[in-house]
């Protein structure tokens, strides 16, 4: 099953957004954006409507094959253009809580949003820090990675052996800055 996510970019109050189906965490669709999209690009993205699947890049180079069955490593499938699909052109918004409704019945779990040459981002989940807010994409992913992080050290403590917990108690005391 896919993880939902809804992409837009701001021009002025209006939000301009697409549908995107696969792997819309921030691990992935926000690292792919963050690293390969900028204000631009984003524009181009959302241009052509709903996402199967984002990649870092939107343009088939000439000569390239891709298709919705078929598609070329590392380029966007797009469902109007790889699919031929219709009714999938960007969706615009006037406010913010328009455009986060409209991600809530797409069945977004994560949104980002290029404004102003920055990327944001937040989720649906009503316990999250991030619901319905809109938090610059680079300190939500530099969050996800210390506690990423944090959960491999306290799986690898779980994991070791007797002999080796006293080597790894030191590695976290230090990385969590208590030695």
């Amino acid at each position: 099953m896919g993880t939902r996510s809804r992409i837009g970019v701001m021009h002025g109050d209006v939000c301009k957004s697409v549908y995107c189906h696969w792997d819309g965490y921030l691990d992935h669709n926000g690292r792919i954006l963050l690293e390969h999209y900028n204000s631009s690009k984003a524009n181009h993205l959302v241009a052509l409507g709903d996402v199967s699947s984002l990649c870092p890049d939107v343009f088939v180079a000439e000569g390239v094959e891709h298709s919705f069955e078929k598609p070329a490593e590392d380029i966007t499938v797009f469902y109007g253009r790889d699919r031929g699909e219709e009714g999938t052109e960007f969706k615009a918004d006037h406010t913010f809580e328009d455009f986060f409704n409209r991600a809530e019945r797409c069945g977004a779990e994560f949104y980002y949003i290029m404004k102003d040459g920055v990327w944001y981002c937040g989720d649906t989940y009503e316990s999250s820090e991030m619901f319905k807010k809109l938090v610059p994409l680079a300190e939500a992913l530099a969050a996800h990675d210390i506690e990423a992080d944090h959960t491999a050290q306290e799986q690898a403590y779980l994991n070791s052996t007797l002999e080796d917990m006293p080597v790894i108690a030191n590695k976290i005391a230090e990385a969590a800055g208590l030695q």
